[in-house]
Order: structure tokens, then sequence, then C-alpha cells
């Protein structure tokens, strides 16, 4: 019997019938002018309801689209927001669903994953969003691919950087990280805050980021702690925040897209 992990943002974050979320995702997509660059190896996405995040999301996912056969699996982590848990959690489901289908776990990268500081915790991803928004973009640009889902908690960056190591792969791998940026500050303080982070993670800089600046800085770190070891180079895709797209300006949150690539 397969088990599978039933979406639980689908009518909030983002369209819940398959065709208007499909047509809704390829708008996005559509508004992002093409850019010129090697294959990415990682990316930092937000994890918003689309109405707020989704054209920054879009901009991330645009630059797989010249690339997209050569992916099959996708290592996502995201930050916990309903349940507090320590060090990674992976879920035991098969499948995670989303109105345009089912995504496969990638049980054999797992089982191979033999790390203390990752555990299966299903409560951990019973209601998370963090992991499940980036599902449909993913499934609309590379098609077919493995899934290895893990919601990150109380753990360190240098740990998520050593599971980053373990999951590597090769090209046919991608690595994404879901983290918005700061949160319900006034619009200028806002961008002041987000250009300081985005500037730490052009510069592998981890030391500069906390979780004032970024709800899955201990995932972005991990992030920058292994692409600095791999000497990576990092492209901004876009830096904005909800009181660009869908929200006012007095209380907003920030969103960034960054390209990793493989010297």
């Amino acid at each position: 019997m397969t088990v599978i992990r039933n979406p639980v943002v689908a009518g909030m974050f983002y369209p819940a019938n398959a065709g208007e979320l499909r047509a809704n995702v390829e708008t996005y997509l559509d508004q992002v002018e093409p850019r010129p660059g090697p294959a990415p190896k990682a990316l930092i996405a937000p994890h918003a309801g689309y109405v707020y995040s989704g054209l920054v999301a879009a901009a991330a996912y645009a630059s797989l689209w010249p690339y997209r056969d050569r992916y099959t699996r996708v290592i996502l982590l995201g930050p916990c927001h309903r349940v507090a848990i320590r060090h990674l959690a992976l879920s035991g489901a098969d499948v995670f669903r989303t109105p345009l289908g089912d995504v496969p776990q990638d049980k054999d990268v797992i089982v191979a994953l033999d790390m203390p500081e990752v555990n299966v915790f299903e409560a951990a991803h019973q209601f998370e969003h963090s992991l499940e928004v980036h599902l449909p973009f993913l499934q609309i640009v590379l098609r077919t691919f493995t899934l290895v889902p893990l919601v990150v908690g109380g753990t360190t960056p240098e740990t998520v950087a050593d599971v980053l190591k373990n999951l590597w792969g090769g090209k046919e791998t991608l690595i994404v990280i879901s983290s918005d940026l700061s949160h319900y500050l006034a619009y200028n303080e806002a961008r002041a805050k987000d250009r300081h982070t985005c500037e730490a993670i052009e510069h592998l800089d981890a030391n500069r980021i906390g979780h004032a600046d970024a709800c899955g800085a201990t995932s972005v770190r991990g992030l920058l702690i292994e692409a600095k070891r791999r000497a990576m180079q990092v492209t901004t895709l876009d830096l904005r925040n909800s009181g660009d797209t869908a929200g006012g300006k007095d209380r907003v949150v920030g969103y960034g897209a960054w390209m990793f690539s493989e010297s």
C-alpha cells in the first residue's frame, strides 16, 4: 500500500485545482526574462503563498529550463513552522502529492543516508508548507524526478553542510533550500536588511546570516558552508518583498532567489 503525504496548503498558498495551478505557475515562469548561465547545482527560493512570492520563486526555477533533462533527483530542505524538532526530519511517505500528481521519495538515497542527525519524523512533515509549495514548480519545470525532503529543525549549519555533502550526488541531483527573508519590518528597513543578507549569500559568508535575516537560516548557512568548500559561483536572480507584490508596505516579508553553480 502506497503511503501518501497529501497536500495541506493547496487552496491557500496555491490553487487546489490542477488546471488553475498549472496556469498559475506557468504565468509566473513566463514573466521571468531568460538569462544565460551555467547549470544550477543549488537554488535558494521562497516558500510563501504564490501571490506574494511566486514570481521570486519562478526566477529560481526558470534558471533550470535549459538543463531540465539532466535533473532526476531533488534534495529539498525547509524550516519547520508547525512542529518544533531537533536535527533533520525525513518523511515515511512513499510519495508527496500535489494537485499536479505524485512525487516519489528516493528511498535508495534515503536508506543510504546513515546519519544520526537525520531521522524519520512524520509529524514534522504533516502540516509543513515550506517544502510543499516548491513541488508544483518542480513538477512543471522538471516533469519527472525523485525527492529527498528534509525538514530542518534545531540543528547546526555545520550539520546541514555535512548532510548536503553526503547527498550532493552528480549532475543529476539538484539541491533546493527553502527560505523567506526578513519578517514584518517596514518596507525600507526590510529592503536594507535583505540587501545585507543578499550580500552575505553572494560572498558565501554563513556567519553574517541569522534567523532574523532568514527563516531558513540554518539551511541557507549550511549550503553556504558547503558551497564555499567547493568554490561555487553565486548568482542573485531576484530580491524583493511582499510590498512589491501583493501586500502593504507597513509590515513586509522579504523574498530572494539565488542560483549556485559549480566551477
